[in-house]
């Protein structure tokens, strides 16, 4: 019984990151020259994207600012823009502007984006980035589960349990200490995918 409620449910929870794991494939030329360093501490900011009428969560994602370069780790997301190339659901080129593209993509009508920071050591952040890129593309609707079991090995992540549910992975993230929240609303329509022809 277990079982059939967990596979009845799944889908519904997990509908925004349930798209089929096709990388885009970027040459390493591309990616090389895409490569940009925001500067400023280290951090990973989990994002959490939550339909706000079911409050379910739907979406999970982490922006790496490492020493190297800033990225994020999309897993089985929707987000293509020309501007980012993408490599195993890792986004390269996240300047500001294009960070701004990426949060207003996933923060429309009905879904609000819950983004929590934390400062991390510049080893870790790096340690963090190789760990996503060894990933690779991951299977539609994995986002929460591939992201907390990566998230759990590195040092000071332990407590975060790997789990499906993107709202547990958000809330047992939210529980580090130094974690800083900011929640993002929107009235966009829900075909936002108007944002993605914006030009930078």
């Amino acid at each position: 019984m277990k079982k059939l409620w967990f596979a009845l449910l799944v889908p519904l929870f997990l509908a925004a990151c349930a798209v089929d794991p096709v990388s885009q494939n970027a040459s390493p030329e591309e990616v090389a020259r895409a490569a940009y360093r925001a500067g400023g501490p280290a951090t990973l900011t989990l994002v959490t994207v939550i339909n706000n009428r079911s409050g379910q969560g739907g979406h999970t994602a982490v922006l790496i600012n490492a020493p190297s370069q800033r990225v994020i780790w999309d897993p089985a997301g929707s987000f293509r823009y020309a501007a980012a190339p993408e490599v195993g659901d890792v986004i390269y080129g996240v300047t500001d502007a294009v960070w701004e593209v990426y949060k207003d993509y996933h923060t429309r009508a009905s879904w609000d984006t819950v983004l929590q920071e934390i400062q991390v050591s510049p080893e870790v952040a790096e340690m963090a980035l190789k760990a996503f890129q060894a990933n690779g593309a991951t299977p539609k609707a994995t986002c929460s589960v591939s992201t907390s079991r990566i998230l759990g090995q590195l040092p000071g992540f332990e407590s975060i349990p790997v789990n499906w549910f993107p709202k547990k992975t958000m809330s047992a993230f939210g529980n580090l200490p130094g974690v800083k929240t900011q929640t993002i609303y929107d009235n966009d329509s829900d075909d936002n995918s108007a944002v993605l022809q914006t030009q930078i």
